[in-house]
């Protein structure tokens, strides 16, 4: 069994670690930071469905080195699981491994070229890797074989943010909020997709989730990501005002309130 140290491979960058998490049963991917690995080997005797259901575990329990024996030796016995193969990208990926996460994606897609969530994680290599044009090309394949995935959307923002093109990423990420309005409260705590590498970018981002609340009428969460645009200092709040998509929003009485405080980039 491969062993080894992961802390010197981390690389902690400022609002852009991605979360993995299973959505409507999907292996969809977004990193977090994996620990040492403790697991005995994979049992020759195992049949294929123990060794992945075991790699899986110790997936969810971040034991990504042992987890990838397990999908290795599943593999050994299954060598055309495109399931298998996707979810030892995954854990490469969660080691930061694009070059070998890379590899398993595209087998996974080569053995199976419906499988959205594979050309979706390829993506999100190419993404991590600053190959932009690539990136978009797999999200646009994931969404094209399954639009019901706001990962995907969300992710697909995050390189068009990350671009600084606005209206496609505003595009983007309002198909992700339409299809789960909790996708950016969840991925908050470890941080956003897009790589925001100013404040100016962060104020924008949130100025951004605002107005798109706003346009679906959820004054709360608007209010806050209002808030904290605000708080940012975001330059152009001013067009709060005028934008038809805060119309709704500025007859709250919570509004009126929230912008008599006045912070940093609101006009006298």
């Amino acid at each position: 069994m491969r062993r080894g140290f992961l802390c010197s491979l981390l690389v902690l960058v400022s609002f852009s670690a991605i979360q993995l998490r299973a959505q409507a049963n999907a292996e969809i991917v977004q990193v977090i930071p994996p620990p040492s690995p403790r697991a005995v080997a994979p049992s020759p005797t195992a049949s294929i469905e123990e060794l992945e259901n075991r790699g899986d575990d110790l997936r969810v329990q971040k034991a990504y080195f042992d987890a990838l024996d397990y999908y290795r030796a599943a593999l050994e016995k299954d060598p055309k699981n495109a399931r298998i193969y996707n979810k030892a990208g995954i854990a490469e990926l969660q080691m930061y491994h694009f070059k070998q996460s890379r590899k398993y994606f595209e087998h996974a897609i080569k053995l199976d070229h419906q499988f959205a969530d594979a050309y979706n994680n390829l993506g999100v290599v190419y993404y991590k890797d600053r190959k932009y044009r690539q990136a978009i090309k797999q999200y646009d394949e994931a969404i094209q074989l399954k639009n019901t995935i706001a990962s995907y959307y969300s992710n697909l923002g995050a390189v068009y943010y990350t671009e600084k093109d606005w209206m496609k990423a505003a595009a983007a990420y309002g198909h992700a909020v339409e299809l789960d309005p909790d996708i950016f409260e969840r991925t908050s705590k470890s941080g956003v997709s897009a790589q925001l590498t100013s404040p100016e970018d962060r104020a924008r981002f949130d100025y951004l989730l605002a107005k798109l609340f706003a346009k679906q009428n959820d004054r709360d969460r608007s209010l806050e990501y209002l808030r904290r645009a605000m708080e940012d200092g975001y330059k152009g709040i001013g067009e709060v005002y005028k934008d038809p998509d805060f119309a709704a929003l500025r007859t709250d009485a919570r509004f009126t309130q929230l912008m008599a405080a006045k912070p940093t980039g609101i006009p006298e």
